[in-house]
């Protein structure tokens, strides 16, 4: 089952964060009834299981858990949830389901547990003391309320500047543990989320959590922390702290500090780290990788760059759009006794590719400077060598100044009849203009065993055989090579199959799939002929593989579209689209997913219709 975390707060308006619009999601080409239930409706090969209703508006929160046993939809002041067969469990206004009155929560999450989970409201009072409430989702519930936790929210804004996979920066969900740790000024608390009941309190670790292993082995907690925008203003003597701490009472077992900064994403406000545990030692990706000794936490070694991404990155915020780029350098590749990472140069902007030895962090080798290469975003070992993708796709995360009719006015901050501008979120992948090739090194010198010509226009990423092949499309065309000599197996001319530049690459089976920007085209490994070309669909930003089942999005032009695909053909087994807000954050506005693929959430308001993938 999935731990889906979110709050609604995507949208935000000039003056301030409002609550999302009211979701809507339809079945296209449905045919138009009354209403009631409506099992069997047909929307291309898609049916419609069911068709129900919240007590309340869905502006909130519209979401399913993992397998669809309990689907939610939440306003400011109240929540209903259903079942999986559509029929109501519960509904209620907060400040009578809460004994401390919480009510006006412009901050929510949902954390989905086996037979439930938690609702965590957050209510941020101008005058008075904050409040805090966490209903059981099974049967809404009351399982403990508190006032005593303050500047949980930024004070002075309602911008939703401190989610983190829905979290705020000062609350973070301990799944391993069942439990929260509350950031405070002076101090974090770990509380059991099914009561409240603080299990420790610490001051020797100050600020959010970043980034956190849980060591089940040990029953210990390693993690980082960050000065929270809540907080910000709070803290004197602010360091960066890795720790590590005993999870059964609290005790820092040690301590130790870090340079760099970590920045949030702007949209999805995941903090930009990695952390990974590996015999016995901690290794810390931030700006490089840093390794510490897992018993003291002394520093072993480290391999750092200075990160000019941010500006890269752009951080545009002209006119009616604010943007920053992503995914712009491969996550470390370990072995068993080496590391290798992608590095940037200091001076020349250069990257190039140092192999390190695991133990000592001993540099073994350094490739080949690479110039005039915006990203490098993925490397993969085969065999003797290392492969290399030069250029490539990046994420692009950004908010839209869009037009929506009715609610509140961005311009006098009061309710109007007119239309206002609202911040709308896009995460999407795209390209840069770069000198893109396939490099090939040797894993023992690092020296270049081979280079492909440049591809003009784009690379996809790179689909592996085994060690014998390499696949790669180049936009227009689509090629194989033999990866232990460099020899261009085949070349096959991508755009005759009229769907428009290559995108993506998906390993299918005995096929690679190739996704473009008006449909898929899927080409047998052993040869490069062309397996199918699907029917053209307009604008596809982004795929999912969920469980068995793959899924096409079209968010272009302020719409949001789910396409069910059959990979072995390329048919489309039907479509879903939404046009309001909402929803699950990974799969759009008024869209949610059950974690088998088999099922798709829609949802309009009050309205939730359930849709079957398969047949």
């Amino acid at each position: 089952m999935k731990k889906l975390l979110t709050t609604l707060g995507c949208v935000l308006i000039l003056c301030g964060a409002t609550p999302a619009t009211a979701q809507f999601g339809k079945l296209m080409d449905k045919a138009k009834t009354g209403g009631g239930s409506s099992v069997g409706k047909k929307a291309g090969s898609f049916s419609t299981v069911w068709e129900s209703e919240f007590e309340n508006k869905a502006s909130r929160l519209a979401l399913c858990n993992g397998d669809g046993q309990y689907i939610i939809g939440t306003d400011d002041n109240s929540a209903s949830v259903i079942d999986e067969g559509g029929k109501a469990i519960w509904n209620g206004d907060y400040k009578k389901l809460t004994t401390n009155k919480t009510n006006n929560s412009e901050y929510q999450y949902t954390i989905w547990k086996d037979k439930g989970g938690y609702l965590f409201l957050f209510d941020a009072r101008k005058l008075g003391t904050d409040r805090v409430a966490v209903l059981d989702l099974a049967t809404g519930k009351e399982l403990w309320n508190s006032e005593s936790y303050q500047n949980l929210i930024p004070k002075g804004t309602k911008a939703e500047e401190g989610t983190d996979q829905g979290e705020l920066e000062t609350v973070k969900y301990i799944d391993e543990l069942d439990s929260f740790l509350i950031s405070q000024k002076e101090s974090i608390i770990l509380v059991k989320a099914n009561t409240g009941e603080k299990i420790w309190e610490t001051n020797r670790f100050k600020g959010g959590v970043g980034k956190y292993i849980y060591n089940a082995e040990k029953n210990e907690i390693i993690m980082v922390n960050f000065k929270p925008t809540a907080l910000g203003a709070l803290f004197s003597g602010f360091k960066n702290q890795l720790v590590r701490i005993n999870a059964a009472n609290g005790d820092i077992l040690w301590d130790a500090t870090f340079v760099g900064t970590i920045e949030k994403e702007l949209v999805t406000r995941r903090a930009i780290i990695d952390l990974w545990i590996k015999n016995d030692k901690i290794f810390m990706y931030l700006d490089g990788i840093n390794v510490y000794n897992y018993d003291n936490g002394q520093k072993l070694w480290s391999a750092n760059y200075e990160n000019d991404m941010q500006g890269a990155n752009g951080g545009l915020f002209s006119g009616g759009k604010r943007s920053k780029i992503y995914r712009t350098l491969a996550e470390p590749l370990f072995t068993d006794n080496a590391v290798y990472l992608v590095m940037l140069g200091t001076r020349d902007r250069t990257k190039y590719i140092e192999k390190h030895d695991l133990e000592s962090g001993k540099l073994l080798w350094a490739s080949e400077k690479i110039t005039g290469a915006f990203c490098m975003p993925n490397i993969y070992k085969a065999g003797d060598k290392i492969m290399v993708q030069v250029g490539g796709k990046v994420q692009v995360q950004e908010f839209r100044l869009e037009e929506a009719s009715g609610g509140f006015s961005a311009g006098m901050g009061a309710l109007g009849g007119g239309s206002v501008k609202q911040w709308v979120p896009y995460i999407y992948w795209d390209y840069k203009a770069q000198k893109n090739s396939v490099l090939c090194l040797d894993d023992k010198t690092g020296t270049t065993a081979w280079r492909s010509e440049k591809f003009d226009k784009r690379i996809t990423d790179l689909i592996l055989d085994g060690e014998k092949t390499v696949f790669v499309g180049d936009g227009d065309e689509f090629y194989s090579y033999d990866i232990p000599s460099g020899k261009q197996l085949f070349d096959v001319k991508h755009n005759d199959a009229r769907v428009g530049k290559a995108t993506d690459v998906i390993d299918f089976d005995d096929k690679v799939v190739v996704l473009s920007e008006k449909g898929l085209a899927a080409y047998n490994k052993k040869d490069g002929t062309r397996a199918y070309a699907s029917e053209k669909i307009k604008g596809v930003d982004y795929f999912y593989h969920i469980g068995d089942n793959y899924f096409l999005r079209d968010q272009k032009n302020s719409k949001n579209i789910i396409y069910g695909i059959n990979m072995a053909n390329g048919e489309t087994k039907g479509s879903v689209q939404s046009k309001g807000k909402g929803g699950s954050p990974k799969y759009g506005n008024g869209i949610d997913i059950t974690s088998d693929g088999e099922y798709i959430f829609a949802f309009k308001g009050k309205k939730v219709e359930k849709i079957k993938v398969n047949n």
